[in-house]
Order: C-alpha cells, then structure tokens, then sequence
C-alpha cells in the first residue's frame, strides 16, 4: 500500500457557509459568472462553469445571519479558481474591480498569475491562470523555483476578452 494520491486526483467543489445566500449568488454568479445550476430556498445554492452539476456549494445551514469568520480563526485561507488563459482571467478581474471589491493583493508567481479578494462573507478567493509548465521556474538542478514578483495588473485587464 502506498501513501501517495493518484497524480489525477483534482478538487471536484468546495461548499461555503454564507450569511445571506442571495447575496453569496449574486457575488459568485453576477460578479464571477457561475451559473446556478440549483437552488434549495434560502438555505442552499450550487454554482457550476459550464455543465458541470457544481463547483461550488453555498450554503446557510450554520450560518445564517452572521457575520465573517474571525481573522485569525482557524479555516480556509482561500479558494481558488483557475482560469485557462490571460484573457479570461483579465476579464473576471475586470468584473471584480467594476463590481467594487479591493482586491487583497495580486502577484506573479513564475508558474502562475494570481488576483486575491474576499468575497462578501471575508472567504479568501484566488483567482489565476498557469503558464505552460514548460516556461515554470527553475534552479540549475531543475527543481521549481516559484517567485512573489509583482503582477502587471494593467497588462492583465488588457487581455481581457
């Protein structure tokens, strides 16, 4: 028996708990652009890219009313979403910024490009796109050197489809 996953295990949805789930929608479909693909009243809602049944679970089972999860409490740090090219991650930040939120701050990470935020309820949200794995970072031994360089924002939305 070995103690490793299987390289094509991938993260199939997350669910978050939200205070107020018609604002959680209008934040994760009106600003993000998932579609709702269901919806159970004002407890629960679940959000999908395309056709898939959900990426994304909201719901208020336990949270009903409250406020943000303190800072410094233990939980996710953030979630993120990976988008399949510069354009289409350009043209989400664009929506992020015209909708008002601050983004948290945003950084080239040599194999990455990286947006961060919070969304309505203070949950982390990272939005990013790869680059090619072949134009990754790397040390004269080949290991991957990953970097927190400044991100070219401007040249981000200028992508934007």
């Amino acid at each position: 028996m070995t103690n490793t996953v299987p390289t094509d295990v991938r993260v199939g949805h997350i669910h978050l708990k939200v205070s107020d789930l018609d604002r959680a929608i209008a934040f994760y479909s009106g600003v993000l652009g998932f579609g709702v693909t269901q919806r159970s009243g004002d407890q629960a809602a679940f959000l999908a890219a395309g056709d898939y049944h959900h990426h994304i679970g909201l719901n208020t089972w336990h949270s009903k009313g409250s406020g943000p999860a303190p800072v410094n409490a233990a939980g996710l740090y953030h979630v993120a979403f990976v988008f399949p090219d510069s354009a289409s991650l350009g043209a989400a930040l664009q929506r992020v910024l015209e909708s008002g939120v601050t983004l948290d701050g945003a950084a080239d990470h040599g194999v990455s490009e990286a947006v961060y935020f919070r969304d309505p309820d203070g949950n982390g949200i990272e939005l990013y796109r790869d680059r090619d794995a072949k134009d990754w970072p790397r040390d004269a031994d080949g290991s991957l050197r990953m970097v927190n360089a400044r991100l070219d924002i401007d040249a981000l939305l200028a992508e934007a489809d």
